[in-house]
């Protein structure tokens, strides 16, 4: 179990960028792999996109694939989401997920952070 905390979300314009940031606790954040995930009203929290303990592999939903960049800073127990080109359907919460295991698309993952709100407008 590890402790996650999201920052970076807010209101942005269509076609422009913000970057999220997800701060881990603990001291062994490079044991666990990481993960981002949005959920709107009415809809399952789906999978965005990850990142592997190292920062070696990645892997991206395909809606956000071109857009988003996911990187991790493992010195600052930190991982980000780097959002680009931002479209009012991205328009949701974003949760920072962290899981000792493995990486995987559904939302099982073993610790999550209390969710950052992303607002695109048209």
């Amino acid at each position: 179990q590890v402790q996650l905390v999201e920052s970076g979300g807010g209101l942005v314009q269509a076609g422009g960028s913000l970057r999220l940031s997800c701060a881990a606790s603990g001291r062994t954040f490079s044991s666990y792999a990481m993960g981002w995930f949005r959920q709107t009203p009415g809809k399952e929290r789906e999978f965005v996109a990850a990142i592997s303990r190292s920062g070696g592999s990645t892997y991206y939903a395909e809606d956000v694939k071109g857009r988003f960049t996911c990187s991790r800073d493992n010195a600052k127990n930190t991982v980000y989401l780097q959002m680009n080109s931002l479209k009012p359907e991205d328009t949701a919460v974003y949760y920072c997920a962290a899981d000792a295991v493995k990486i995987t698309t559904t939302p099982t993952w073993g610790s999550w952070g209390q969710g950052t709100q992303v607002t695109v407008s048209s």
